[in-house]
């Protein structure tokens, strides 16, 4: 079919029926202030209020919702509501307001002192650039802050992935203060900024007003991009796994995910909180997300709900609005079958009564996307799947950077005129949505899976498949072992201390004062409906044969086995590793270490030489905190740091039977952690140990874990300790 296209349009040219720009420039919407845009022709000051708490347009400014987070409604343990369709026009549906950020898609404006009459002034940063589609991009990016003129990044063919970005204050004009324990930290862009008389102040918060920042020991103390947007994250996730638990303790179905994220918003713990064209600093190209709401935090994609997000800049003498990043969720039918090109289509119309739909116009982020393909700059893309894990829930995957190549107008199913987008793929990249899709394609038929050494190391003893492959050399396989899925005691478990069991019917219930197993972990139970676990604790206590509640109990995760599909792969420089097909949520259970139980006497034989050993040395401190802040959320602190860890004398080695976990390489940033876990006898000191994931991994990421130091600020290599080759950043050069 022959489609109208009005690809790389002149000034000249009707592009799309478009509206004379000086009369749809006034409709953008702006944060929590007024805009003012300069155009050639000098047109009147507008004055834009700023969205109400449930509706965009035009309406009288309560300061008070200057700082607010609004509630968007009920919640599901693993959906994410936010999304109910691929995008919302900023101006419709629900607005939330997030300081500088314009959450409904809005841009960035600067904003001048406004006196008692309604007047203002503002000062518009400047730069020259040509206005020749093919040429270079020189663009200043319109703040909305108070501010020094900034240094101006020019976009050219060399540095297209190098973003330029506005500085960082509030929406009010006041400069953002960060907690004093990132005082100490050099971060451009990154998690708000020093106050400026040297002294650090707590920054307000209802839900903990007495906590002191300083003793808020989650963030990283280098201002690597990487580690703090990982710390970002991680803490979000915490912090909405520990309302989940409490909402599901006292029956409400509130939405978690937002109440972590209004913690962090007030706390100014986030990072890269102005917009900019480009990469996002410590942002990976591959790396999933489970909700909106971290998208917003990291400063991927600002809008909560609407699918484009999008800034005014200043292209020469001419105020401009372009794409940002889109994030393309299915609500449109998009066509998704290749993954270097994207069809992405318009927003607004799209509504699930049929008689409120109607034709898309070309207004706010369907005219920044057009403005997009005029000045060609790249795009950030954010794809979404539903969730192998959860019927009702979606992944999202950053794609990298796209530029828009042609647009036209199309008639969807629905009998709506929408606009539509072709993106292609900035070449050079690394694979994204692609590692996704193959991966996906192995699970719904494993023998497409190629360079198979072994269909199943396991011989069938797991609930799945564990895949042996070899795409590096030709070695056949590793050494001989036996594969065994329980761990071999040096005395059988009749002999040990028998645990309580608890008397709950069918299963134990978030709230029941009454369960001793949930007494045991502290009152609550320590995983969610979805099987997620809440935090890291000295032991975890799982219902057992004692007990009388049934296996599908929420409290039994670990007893239920392997429910992801491994493969066992040969790493480049360090041996046979294990990495998944499935994305793996922070929090879910991977596996157990699986050996058996030697003593002392066996562990320090000097003929005994084994690289298969498990031992419960001090894993760092990320790992003992998992990033969870309970001062955040007015709880108190539970002190757990590498000065008070003691290690359990309990010592496992997988050299001649194990499973799947002795596959897994040490890493000094890992992102899979072991937390001890009883449920079958009551020795503490030799209990099973479980893996965890400590962030959201990716499919094909190789499964890692910190196997511990003796000394944790030893900078002297102890003994048995062999040299690292992880690779990592604050790599400590040895593992033992």
């Amino acid at each position: 079919m022959n489609r109208p296209s009005n690809f790389m349009p002149t000034p000249d040219q009707d592009v799309l029926d478009v509206k004379p720009l000086r009369t749809l420039a006034p409709m953008f919407p702006a944060p929590l202030g007024v805009n003012t845009f300069n155009q050639s022709t000098t047109p009147p000051l507008v004055f834009v209020t700023p969205a109400g708490q449930f509706q965009g347009g035009f309406g009288a400014w309560n300061k008070s919702a200057a700082g607010s987070f609004f509630a968007f409604g009920g919640q599901d343990a693993c959906v994410d509501k936010t999304d109910t369709c691929n995008d919302q026009n900023a101006g419709g549906g629900i607005a939330t307001a997030f300081g500088d950020r314009d959450a409904a898609g809005g841009q960035n404006a600067t904003i001048g002192d406004q006196d008692a009459a309604g007047g203002q002034t503002a000062a518009n940063w400047t730069s020259d650039v040509t206005t020749n589609a093919n040429a270079p991009i020189d663009a200043t990016p319109i703040s909305a802050y108070r501010s020094t003129q900034p240094n101006v990044i020019t976009l050219d063919d060399d540095d297209d992935n190098e973003p330029y970005t506005a500085n960082q204050t509030s929406a009010s004009g006041r400069k953002i203060k960060r907690p004093s324990r990132l005082s100490g930290y050099k971060m451009s862009d990154g998690l708000g900024s020093d106050s400026s008389n040297g002294k650090t102040k707590r920054t307000k918060s209802s839900h903990n007003k007495a906590a002191a920042d300083n003793e808020l020991a989650l963030l990283p103390p280098s201002g690597d991009p990487r580690e703090i947007v990982e710390a970002v994250l991680m803490t979000f996730e915490a912090l909405r796994r520990r309302h989940l638990q409490l909402d599901e303790a006292q029956e409400t179905s509130k939405r978690a995910d937002l109440k972590a994220s209004a913690i962090m918003m007030a706390r100014n713990l986030r990072a890269n909180s102005g917009r900019r064209i480009g990469v996002v600093p410590g942002v990976e190209i591959g790396d999933i997300f489970y909700f909106r709401m971290e998208l917003c935090i990291i400063g991927l994609h600002a809008p909560s709900m609407a699918g484009i997000d999008y800034m005014t800049a200043k292209f020469g003498d001419e105020d401009d609005s372009v794409a940002i990043c889109i994030v393309a969720a299915g609500g449109y039918d998009n066509n998704d079958d290749d993954t270097d090109v994207l069809v992405y289509s318009g927003s607004g119309g799209n509504s699930r009564n049929s008689e409120e739909r109607h034709d898309q116009k070309l207004e706010r982020g369907n005219l920044a996307l057009e403005r997009s393909l005029l000045r060609k700059n790249v795009i950030r893309v954010v794809r979404g799947y539903k969730d192998p894990g959860c019927l009702t829930g979606k992944v999202y995957i950053y794609d990298g950077l796209y530029r828009i190549h042609e647009s036209w107008k199309e008639k969807t199913k629905s009998g709506i005129i929408c606009f539509k987008y072709k993106l292609l793929r900035e070449p050079g990249q690394p694979d994204g949505v692609a590692i996704w899709k193959m991966s996906q394609k192995w699970v719904e038929n494993p023998t497409t899976r190629g360079s198979v050494l072994h269909p199943d190391l396991s011989s069938g003893v797991e609930n799945l498949p564990v895949f042996l492959v070899n795409d590096v050399d030709s070695e056949k396989g590793p050494e001989h072992f036996t594969y065994i899925t329980q761990v071999k005691y040096l005395k059988p478990l009749s002999s040990m201390k028998p645990l309580q069991g608890c008397r709950c019917h069918s299963v134990c219930l978030p709230g029941d004062t009454s369960c001793c197993c949930a007494q045991c972990n502290g009152g609550n139970l320590p995983y969610s409906s979805s099987g997620l676990l809440v935090c890291r604790k000295p032991m975890v206590y799982e219902c057992g044969e004692s007990c009388q509640c049934s296996f599908n109990c929420r409290n039994r995760v670990t007893q239920k086995g392997v429910r992801i599909h491994f493969e066992i792969f040969k790493t480049g420089n360090r041996g046979w590793g294990l990495r998944s097909w499935d994305p793996i949520r922070a929090g879910s259970f991977i596996c157990e270490y699986v050996g058996e139980v030697i003593d002392d006497a066996k562990f320090n034989s000097d003929d005994n030489e084994d690289d298969y050993i498990f031992q419960t040395l001090c894993p760092g401190e990320k790992t003992l905190k998992w990033n969870y802040g309970p001062e955040l959320i007015g709880e108190q602190s539970t002190n757990i740091s590498t000065d008070t860890f003691v290690p359990l004398p309990i010592k496992i080695s997988a050299k001649r039977r194990g499973n799947i976990s002795r596959f897994m390489n040490h890493s000094c940033a890992p992102n899979v952690f072991w937390q001890p876990v009883q449920f079958d006898h009551g020795d503490d000191r030799h209990p099973h140990i479980m893996f965890f994931a400590l962030k959201h991994i990716p499919p094909m990421t190789e499964l890692t874990y910190d196997y511990g130091d003796i000394e944790a600020d030893s900078s002297v290599h102890p003994p048995r300790a062999k040299n690292c080759l992880c690779g990592s950043s604050n790599c400590r050069g040895y593992f033992i």
